[in-house]
């Protein structure tokens, strides 16, 4: 990750077996952590795909911002999926941030992972510093909780 940015990396356990790993890596694919959080703004594509444009409702109520980012890059690998989005002119922070579903041949353990790099993009979140930075970390939390919990069809 580079330097010059806040670092986040968030890993949890979600399940067990490849069932598990294809299961919550279509529903990351499909926003769906997005959507089950009720951040879910617009998106330009039903999936992730590289350069589709999503828009994301931060905050709550009128203090909420709409904040535009760009899919930068999709993974879908044997043991790996998940896409990134990097930020665009009007989000309040600026860098890029990973949902991924990640499959452990060794155990057969599924992870779902949440890594981010930001700074500040708005002066606002320059002054929320820590608060921002730990309502960055409960949100991370909150995408993995909402994907634990997702039942198996859309």
């Amino acid at each position: 990750m580079p330097a010059g940015y806040h670092h986040l990396e968030v890993r949890r356990r979600l399940g067990r077996g490849r069932d598990d790993f294809r299961r919550f890596g279509d529903a990351v694919l499909a926003y769906r952590m997005q959507r089950g959080l009720g951040l879910l703004a617009d998106a330009q594509t039903l999936r992730a795909e590289p350069g589709a444009r999503v828009t994301v409702r931060l905050g709550i109520g009128r203090f909420g911002v709409l904040a535009p980012c760009r899919v930068v890059y999709v993974l879908d690998e044997e043991d790996r999926r998940g896409f990134a989005y990097g930020t665009l002119p009007g989000h309040p922070e600026s860098g890029e941030e990973l949902f991924a579903v990640e499959y452990d041949p060794a155990t057969a353990a599924v992870y779902g992972v949440v890594t981010a790099f930001s700074r500040p993009a708005a002066w606002y979140t320059r002054l929320g510093g820590p608060v921002a930075r730990a309502a960055q970390r409960l949100a991370a939390e909150a995408y993995l909780v909402t994907l634990r919990r997702l039942p198996s069809e859309p």
